[in-house]
């Protein structure tokens, strides 16, 4: 039995997300029917760096796989590429250590979320189109507040498989374009919908609706705000999963030119 490491990419909008569910479509369910069809076993494990919600992408999700092969890593990856549909691909398959775990071993990962300034006809699956005036540098200086070490139950739905929901936040950086809003956001790891509610107080934030003391105030007790506030998840991406000795790039996957 051997361990690989995946390196994958994808588009969510057609996927209930990534992790294996019955009776939905999701992105770990169509690599584990590829693999069973490349390497014609019975027994395959493949796992991910952490789930992505239904309609989030990917440009580097990180998983490991544990099958018996004598295939080369290149060449796994080109029987992957020949079987998945157009929108998920493996950008490369490496061998790895048999204790090397996708999610356990991840000490942080990074995502990016675009919000658009305008109605597009061809981007609407990846961006988040917010008809009002956004004022970026509101946005931007209530972005701050999120970095350190802060409690984030405000942000997240509940999770039996979270026992703290203490989260660890190394960098948030905000990009404006003439038609885009890039936040990029790095962090110890992730709680369910943490992201997404993030992103929607920043937004209520940039409209005038919320202020940066009403950020401060659900870091320090809960609310249900935050929730009202969810952003859609289209426009989310997970960016990068790093490992111990990985150095966090300076500067962000860009996904979309701008519109």
């Amino acid at each position: 039995m051997a361990r690989f490491k995946l390196y994958i990419e994808y588009d969510g909008t057609r996927y209930s997300g990534w992790q294996l569910q019955k009776n939905a479509k999701t992105i770990q369910g169509v690599l584990l029917k590829a693999a069973y069809e490349i390497f014609k076993v019975d027994n395959i494990e493949l796992q991910g760096s952490g789930r992505t919600d239904g309609g989030v992408h990917a440009l580097c999700q990180v998983g490991h796989m544990d099958v018996k092969t004598m295939l080369a890593p290149e060449i796994i990856r080109m029987k992957f590429n020949d079987i998945l549909p157009p929108d998920i691909n493996i950008i490369e398959v490496e061998k790895t250590n048999p204790k090397f775990h996708a999610r356990h071993d991840a000490v942080s990962r990074s995502y990016v979320y675009i919000i658009s300034k305008r109605r597009t006809s061809f981007n609407k699956n990846y961006v988040w189109w917010i008809k009002d005036s956004l004022d970026f540098a509101k946005i931007n200086q209530a972005a701050q507040l999120f970095k350190g070490m802060h409690d984030y139950k405000s942000f997240a739905d509940k999770d039996s498989e979270e026992k703290s929901t203490k989260v660890l936040i190394h960098n948030v950086e905000c990009t404006e374009t003439a038609n885009l809003i890039y936040i990029r956001i790095i962090g110890s790891h992730f709680l369910w919908k943490m992201v997404r509610r993030m992103v929607g107080i920043l937004a209520e934030i940039g409209r005038g609706k919320k202020t940066k003391e009403d950020l401060k105030d659900y870091l320090f007790k809960y609310s249900t705000e935050p929730a009202k506030a969810t952003a859609p998840p289209s426009g989310l991406f997970l960016e990068n999963v790093y490992y111990q000795g990985d150095k966090i790039s300076e500067e962000f996957k860009i996904p979309l030119p701008n519109l």
